[in-house]
């Protein structure tokens, strides 16, 4: 169990996860606590409204930590198993870790999806 905790420990520290929007406007990369390491913006941004590409990084941030979260759980089964209390426990945490960070996107009174 020691062993395959320290696989597990490492595979997921080595982990970062990189999303785009489905406008071309953000690319961002978060690593394995879902802390923001990289962001690229496209040229598209030049032509949106400031407060779109805030959201639109927002968004996407939360998407790639929603991902973070499935391939750590991932991780987690593949080395310790689903069987184990210890396994389940661990995975749930990261889970409510990286989830339960993000952030609220837009309002009620705000177009949400495609533009």
């Amino acid at each position: 169990m020691a062993t395959a905790t320290d696989v597990m420990s490492e595979r997921i520290q080595e982990l970062r996860v990189t999303a785009a929007d489905g406008n071309g406007l953000v690319e961002v990369t978060v690593d394995s606590v879902g802390a923001l390491v990289d962001l690229t913006l496209g040229q598209r941004v030049q032509r949106v409204a400031p407060d779109v590409v805030a959201r639109t990084i927002m968004t996407t941030i939360a998407v790639a930590k929603r991902q973070l979260a499935d391939r750590a759980q991932e991780i987690i089964g593949d080395t310790l198993g689903t069987d184990s209390p210890a396994a389940r426990a661990i995975a749930e945490r990261v889970g409510q870790q990286l989830r339960d960070a993000e952030p609220s996107v837009g309002g009620p009174d705000e177009p949400h999806g495609r533009w």
